[in-house]
């Protein structure tokens, strides 16, 4: 059985593949670690450890004292924000993935790392996004995005490193909010149609970007993790997709639901010259054919499910 090492397990990806792995191989098995501990209160089902994973040497310590087989590096700080901090965007995400990597090369680990759509540029081609392809990102989260996807296929050709990557679309669940992304719109509108009936979006209408339900992310994080190395002819880092919408769209699908609901428009500069930038949609076929990628959402199956979910929740009194 696999010990796994989630770091960054408090944030929104993090926090919901740490029970979904520890469903898979145990709680015991899967140790969840974060700079934040209240972040990671509702995974006190299995080890945890108070991480800042850019001290390398307490990350190790880490690592040697559960043995370690494979990290989960899900440390980001996000493109909105990052563009707020440059410096410090740099900092986290660069100094995590360095950390994760030379402590796989020395602790025999494989590694995941999560790149993401922000790794393409406004010279990248804009639909059916090729696997390979001019990335040249105008953003402070993109350039880390790229180096990172460079440095782990480096760690991998000289050391022999088993580094391995997806690149994520935006991300909408209903368990844990976004933190400072270009594409929380996706999320937020579900919230705001349950408890207002109407959103203000801060992307403009004919936005289209990749998206894909947490569920389909999950699956796709420990899918290549699980895949046949033999099979892989890409590693760092694999595009992948499940749906591309843009504001109108997302809106018409939940007014099918509820009525009433209605959209305004408040564009962010900044975020819509980020959204501008990024694909409108991914080809994904290369992770179909070495490891099998098919996701299970569309934009129709996951709005019923978020709209259930979310009212579950007001009707709790918990949003």
């Amino acid at each position: 059985m696999k010990n796994i090492l989630v770091v960054g397990a408090g944030g929104q990806i993090g926090s919901e593949l740490v029970p979904y792995l520890r469903e898979q191989y145990g709680n015991s098995n899967v140790v969840a670690t974060d700079i934040d501990k209240k972040k990671c209160a509702n995974l006190s089902d299995g080890p945890f450890e108070q991480l800042d994973a850019t001290n390398g040497k307490e990350f190790h310590e880490i690592v040697k004292k559960y043995k370690i087989d494979a990290i989960y590096n899900m440390v980001a700080l996000l493109s909105a924000t990052g563009e707020k901090n440059p410096e410090l965007a740099w900092k986290i995400n660069m100094g995590a993935l360095e950390n994760s990597l030379n402590i796989a090369k020395e602790n025999n680990c494989s590694v995941f790392t999560p790149s993401s759509i922000g790794a393409f540029g406004p010279t990248t081609p804009m639909d059916n996004t090729p696997q390979d392809t001019i990335m040249q990102p105008n953003t402070i989260y993109g350039v880390c995005k790229v180096s990172g996807e460079l440095l782990s296929n480096y760690y991998h050709s000289r050391f022999g490193v088993d580094t391995r990557s997806v690149r994520f679309p935006g991300i909408i669940s209903n368990v844990t909010l976004p933190g400072g992304g270009t594409t929380d719109y996706a999320v937020e509108v579900y919230y705001e149609a349950i408890k207002k009936q109407q959103y203000t979006c801060n992307l403009g209408k004919g936005t289209f970007l990749d998206m894909m339900y947490m569920p389909d992310a999950i699956k796709a994080c420990v899918q290549l993790m699980e895949a046949d190395p033999t099979k892989l002819i890409h590693r760092n880092s694999f595009n992948i997709s499940a749906m591309s919408f843009d504001p109108e769209m997302i809106a018409d699908e939940i007014a099918k639901h509820i009525p009433e609901f209605k959209m305004a428009y408040d564009v962010d500069k900044a975020k819509q010259a980020i959204a501008n930038s990024w694909p409108n949609s991914m080809d994904d076929s290369a992770a179909k054919e070495e490891w099998g990628w098919n996701p299970r959402y569309n934009l129709a199956a996951m709005t019923i499910d978020m709209l259930e979910k979310i009212q579950e929740k007001f009707d709790k009194g918990l949003i």
